[in-house]
């Protein structure tokens, strides 16, 4: 689910299902529709099932300075031959990948022509490897839509294979209950979708994944788009609304709408007047406040048209009516203030987005976003300048600035560089950093609330370091546990002190010298061993330490009731995970290193094994997302061997030139061999 909910006093589902009356595998008509409405369902469903789509996404969600990857499903419908997809914003407004799977189970991408979070809307567009016309879906008209009309909920609940519920038309105006307040209320993108739509609700089962799949009439016609699911009841945006919402992004890419910059409500219950529209806010330097326009007012008409909203399902009428007025142009207004009534003329500007959208930077470990005109005013700035902090990298640069930047901090300049937008951030970075190895330190002007703060951030991303290796010592090519008091009564001898062999590693020293699991190492060199407790763990490491790499020690050994005495070669160390030679891909966000002794003991690789071995998975990263795990070991990037992490550092530097659309490994995990494919989107995440 891809949208903000603002309320958790009701049920309310942003769709990305029904109970499943017939679906794919089961594509007949339920048996208890009664005969009479048994061909007019089949024949809409023959209809609008070819144009149904599932759709798969990637979409970004900002949290601690980083971007993370999600996926998610919704539904749509095609509604051009060319291929063009209806379906809602929140399954694909902010997409950075789609993927849509035909009813022929023909999967395709698509790419987003453009979206309307007003009214949870997008356009995407199929992207075939050849062109073609695609099976479409027709509009019906939502208008003449009544209560107790038979439709049809079409879609892919949770992401499953197409299918359909049926129920009836049970409000034809459906719109937020007011108790729910003027701020809680449905958002998209900082826009209040309840504020211009007016839903049909019906009772056709719905649930997570119907969310841009069609309301279809028994005729066959898209009268509808499910959005969302509330106390029992779904709620469709109207194919009226839609369809024009459609067309403009088809034209324009995106939705053109005139803007006052005032709030309306209807009049109050026991209110004198019979007419009109009580305005209830009008925004800092925006046309409604040049005009003259107060809060109190009762606006009575606008553009020559008569206004009157008494109730709250007109709220929404009113707002399109706005939106619909020519832009730029001056209108005329009558409003009554008091006794009197007043005349004035208003000149519309354009809407512009509420919220504008966020993006990550690596090398500050934040994610930030411009201020828009409305973000300003709610921050009580005096313009639109500066960069807005969203989240912060615990750890990060910024994060280890002191002070260190936080959540709605805003950045005004960097190194003397005033800065305005994250453009221009970006390029201010892109400048300090260009040819560096090392973070660059640089002082940092910002705002927090109603303070101005400086501060100095080491802007850089800062390389894995060599972590050098540790002196080798003599080594011991055995595991080993202590015995233990209660072991050693176990095995009829209070006095034994020392160490059990636990493992003797297959083609050591300790191997050839005839050592064995079991045996009992009492004595080296004639020293008696004294551990008898687990904290004594390191007795025998010690003393093994203090040899010289490839002398020989001889070991007293209890074998069964046997003692024995075996001398055995000390070996050089071997070297530890924490001494490995480590790369991090800072595309796909994960960290390999090379595999190390006890790894191929405890794999049982042998010595021609080759690879990188999985050191960390970020949440949320492409590499996340191709089902990389901790632990696995990397054999092939294309089908490519891995020798070592200089090798793959080389072969990760080469995909981010090339920048394939695809990658895939070849990775073990523990016994099983798997090939993961990753799809990242290079434009927009890396």
């Amino acid at each position: 689910m891809r949208t903000q909910i603002c309320s958790m006093l009701v049920l309310l589902i942003m769709l990305t299902t029904p109970s499943l009356a017939f679906t794919e595998e089961n594509a007949g008509v339920p048996s208890d529709i009664p005969e009479s409405l048994r061909s007019s369902v089949e024949t809409a469903v023959a209809k609008v099932k070819p144009a149904l789509v599932r759709i798969e996404v990637v979409v970004p969600r900002y949290s601690e300075g980083r971007e993370i990857k999600n996926e998610g499903s919704g539904s749509g419908v095609i509604i051009t031959p060319e291929g063009h997809v209806v379906t809602n914003h929140h399954v694909a407004g902010h997409a950075t990948r789609v993927v849509c799977t035909l009813s022929t189970r023909e999967k395709i991408e698509a790419e987003l022509v453009g979206r309307d979070p007003l009214t949870d809307i997008a356009l995407l567009k199929l992207l075939p490897e050849e062109p073609r016309e695609f099976p479409t879906a027709a509009w019906g008209d939502s208008t003449q839509v009544r209560v107790g009309d038979h439709v049809l909920a079409m879609g892919s609940p949770m992401a499953l294979s197409q299918s359909v519920t049926m129920g009836i038309i049970s409000n034809t105006e459906m719109i937020m209950p007011r108790w729910l307040g003027p701020f809680r209320r449905l958002e998209q993108d900082g826009e209040d979708v309840g504020s211009f739509v007016v839903w049909l609700g019906h009772d056709a089962q719905i649930y997570p994944g119907n969310s841009g799949g069609p309301l279809v009439s028994v005729e066959g016609e898209v009268i509808g788009i499910n959005e969302i699911r509330m106390a029992g009841l779904g709620g469709a945006i109207p194919s009226a609304l839609a369809q024009k919402t459609v067309a403009s992004l088809l034209e324009h890419g995106e939705v053109i709408r005139a803007w006052l910059g005032v709030s309306i409500q209807p009049r109050f219950r026991y209110d004198e007047r019979e007419t009109g529209a009580l305005i209830a806010n009008v925004m800092k330097d925006t046309p409604a406040d040049e005009a003259g326009l107060q809060p109190g007012d009762y606006l009575l008409q606008l553009a020559g048209e008569e206004i009157d909203v008494e109730f709250d399902e007109q709220v929404p009428l009113f707002n399109r009516f706005v939106a619909d007025l020519p832009i730029g142009e001056t209108v005329q207004a009558t409003i009554a203030r008091g006794d009197e009534e007043l005349t004035v003329s208003i000149t519309t500007t354009d809407r512009k987005e509420a919220v504008p959208d966020q993006s990550e930077l690596r090398q500050w470990g934040l994610t930030v976003r411009d201020i828009s005109f409305l973000m300003a005013r709610e921050l009580r700035r005096p313009n639109q300048d500066g960069v807005l902090v969203t989240s912060v990298r615990p750890g990060g640069p910024a994060g280890d600035a002191k002070p260190a930047l936080e959540s709605r901090d805003i950045i005004t300049s960097v190194a003397g560089n005033p800065v305005k937008n994250v453009e221009e951030l970006r390029r201010v970075t892109a400048k300090l950093t260009e040819g560096e190895t090392e973070p660059t330190p640089a002082l940092v002007q910002f705002d927090r609330r109603e303070q101005e703060f400086v501060t100095v951030v080491e802007i850089g991303i800062r390389e894995l370091r060599d972590p050098g290796l540790e002196a080798r010592r003599a080594w011991l090519p055995v595991e080993t546990q202590v015995i233990t008091r209660d072991l050693a009564r176990t095995l009829e001898d209070e006095r034994l002190t020392g160490f059990r062999i636990t493992r003797v590693y297959s083609g050591s020293s300790a191997e050839e010298a005839g050592l064995e699991v079991g045996d009992l190492i009492l004595q080296v060199d004639g020293m008696e061993l004294e551990a008898s407790a687990p904290e004594d763990y390191e007795e025998l490491p010690v003393l093994i330490r203090q040899y010289r790499i490839g002398t020989s020690a001889e070991l007293t050994i209890l074998r069964g009731e046997e003692r024995k005495t075996i001398e055995v070669e000390l070996v050089e160390s071997p070297r530890l995970a924490r001494e490995m030679r480590k790369y991090r891909d800072d595309n796909f966000e994960f960290t390999v290193r090379d595999i190390t002794f006890f790894d191929r003991a405890r794999e049982d690789w042998d010595e021609v094994r080759t690879g990188v071995l999985v050191e960390e998975v970020r949440s949320g990263s492409w590499a996340a997302l191709g089902m990389l795990s901790v632990s696995d070991l990397i054999v092939e990037v294309n089908g490519e061997q891995v020798p070592d992490v200089e090798g793959f550092e080389q072969m990760m530097e080469a995909v981010a030139e090339e920048q394939p659309k695809t990658l895939i490994f070849k990775v073990l995990r523990g016994i099983y061999t798997l090939f993961l494919q990753f799809e990242p989107q290079w434009e927009e995440a890396i």
